[in-house]
């Protein structure tokens, strides 16, 4: 059997399964199935003509040559995701006997399914959108409050096929990074969860995410953490974002090894990346681009005398207000829920006068306002047109517009403001204008950053790989303990009822010093931090020796348990 180049006909070579192959590609909703005897083909038509199948037939000759595979199991990449039978699984001299034939080929279908775990370790995957992918208004409603990724995290880890996850969620990205059991139920599973949190119907998220699996999802966080993917390419903000994922996750079920693991690394590349390629000297962050653009848009004379507001003082609204004093901003009023803050702002930059005034009064300080800031954590919008078409109109000598520059996600200024013909809205989409500028300079840097990801990528993937003898370790001291006890009690039934607990333990003690004397070499063995690509080498070897001297793989897979596990817990 091959796959040809349309990813839809295959060419079963040989004719005796032919019409119970045919039936079980049914199950596997295939469109196209080529056979290479036509009299075959003949034979089974009743089978054939029942799954619906379209039907080619070529000469032995027209078929490409077979590609040997160590594994006779050839995997199929259809809607259903099973694995096809082969020759060998199929009794020629059975497959045409009677009609129940092809039900049996379908079973065998359906009974392989389940192995597909134990010939796949779990999958990295991310799930994300960005600013890169998608428009502000959706990104707003897919937006989870940092204060609720614990919970996002033990709702998805809840999912069938979830095992870890983590939840990045910044003003320009939304992004979940998960541990999955299967790749494409995963990712279904994720996007639905995604859909039913945020009232966005599956078709839109769909048209607008992207999808990374394993190595490319692993490049992807590290590129984010060291700014590459960012708005601003090498902001610094994002690397203090990916800090915090790790930060709240701590003691968070599900937040696990792998993506643990992941998030660290991402960190330390991060860091590397900035301390090695100096790609943050002169970027901005959207803190400072957002102040960048605000002077774009003001006459160059008011750029001193214009009226500052800022709303928030969150880490985004301190930052914008060091940029409005490095850009020669003296005086401002921020606006904020508490003081203690603005207090401490104002501690900091003792030569700039701040003055500060409560949420209650934003609407009075709006109306004596020229630029206003937002960046709030507010999930509904703060300014609406009502409120908005009631402040006095600005001078002249700063456009005879109202600037509001809302850098939240979601939005603290609702879109409908922009109707207004005395305002005008820029929202985080809109600094692209600004990020435009010394971008030549920055990829430069960033192709040394990639060349850094790269190598540590392939570090990541190394210490992953390592983690792979985990469940051999396990198995073999499960396989080893079962030995023990069964000799243990032979020897305790033989020594009589009445021996003293003192000679039961001291029995006991010598049964298990004897077992973990004879493993301790196996499991050194087995045991490496991936670090050297030999050590790691040679220690899958090993592992795959001693599955194969203990038979190991053939008891049920690390991962078919916890599948199995989870759907009952999901039952219940």
């Amino acid at each position: 059997m091959e796959k040809h180049e349309n990813e839809e006909d295959w060419t079963w070579v040989g004719a005796g399964p032919a019409m119970a192959v045919a039936s079980a590609f049914a199950g596997a909703k295939l469109e196209t199935l080529l056979l290479s005897n036509t009299a075959a083909v003949a034979a089974s038509s009743p089978a054939v003509a029942a799954s619906q199948i379209r039907v080619l037939c070529k000469p032995l000759g027209a078929t490409r040559p077979l590609i040997h595979r160590a594994r006779p199991t050839i995997r199929c990449q259809a809607a259903s995701d099973v694995f096809l039978p082969t020759p060998d699984m199929i009794d020629p001299n059975t497959a045409l006997a009677s009609p129940s034939a092809s039900l049996s080929a379908l079973e065998q279908l359906k009974i392989s399914a389940a192995d597909r775990y134990t010939k796949e370790r779990s999958s990295i995957v991310v799930i994300g959108l960005s600013v890169h992918t998608a428009p502000v208004e959706m990104r707003e409603k897919l937006a989870i409050p940092e204060a609720e990724w614990p919970r996002a995290i033990e709702e998805l880890c809840g999912l069938n096929h979830i095992e870890e996850a983590a939840v990045l969620s910044t003003c320009n990205r939304m992004e979940i990074y998960a541990v999955a059991l299967s790749q494409h139920r995963g990712v279904k599973e994720v996007t639905e969860w995604m859909s039913k949190t945020s009232g966005i119907p599956i078709p839109d998220i769909c048209e607008h995410r992207f999808l990374l699996y394993n190595k490319d999802a692993t490049q992807h966080i590290f590129e984010v953490s060291a700014g590459l993917d960012s708005l601003v390419l090498g902001e610094g903000q994002i690397l203090a974002q990916v800090k915090q994922v790790v930060k709240v996750g701590q003691g968070v079920t599900g937040f696990g090894r792998n993506i643990s693991g992941l998030f660290k690394h991402a960190i330390t590349v991060g860091k590397r990346v900035r301390s090695e390629t100096n790609i943050a000297a002169g970027a901005v962050s959207v803190s400072s681009a957002s102040v960048e653009l605000a002077l774009m848009k003001l006459p160059e004379s008011s750029h001193k005398t214009a009226r500052m507001l800022v709303i928030g003082a969150g880490k985004m609204g301190k930052l914008v207000i060091k940029h409005l004093v490095a850009k020669g901003c003296t005086q401002m009023v921020v606006v904020n829920r508490t003081e203690e803050r603005v207090a401490a702002i104002r501690e900091e930059l003792k030569d700039v006068k701040i003055i500060y005034k409560p949420l209650s009064e934003m609407l009075a300080c709006a109306a004596e306002a020229d630029v206003i800031f937002t960046s709030t954590a507010s999930e509904a919008p703060l300014f609406l047109k009502e409120h908005v078409m009631d402040l006095p109109p600005v001078g002249q000598e700063v456009g005879g517009l109202r600037l509001f520059i809302d850098i939240s996600v979601p939005r603290n200024v609702g879109s409908c403001v922009t109707d207004l013909e005395t305002a005008r809205v820029y929202n985080v989409d809109d600094l692209k204008e600004v990020v435009a500028a010394n971008k030549e300079d920055r990829l430069r840097k960033a192709m040394e950053a990639q060349a850094i990801i790269v190598e540590e990528s392939k570090q990541f993937e190394a210490w992953r790989d390592s983690l792979e003898t985990v469940p051999t370790i396990k198995k073999l001291r499960a396989y080893a303990e079962r030995i023990r006890v069964a000799e243990l009690e032979k020897c305790l039934s033989k020594m009589g009822d009445d021996i003293s607990k003192k000679t039961k333990r001291a029995v006991d003690d010598l049964s298990r010093g004897i077992v973990n004397k004879i493993l301790h070499g196996p499991m050194q063995h087995l045991r490496c931090d991936g670090s050297e690509t030999r050590t790691l080498s040679e220690t899958l070897e090993n592992m795959h020796a001693l599955n194969r001297m203990f038979s190991l793989e053939t008891e049920m897979s690390v991962l078919e348990q916890k599948i199995r596990a989870k759907v009952e817990q999901n039952q219940k």
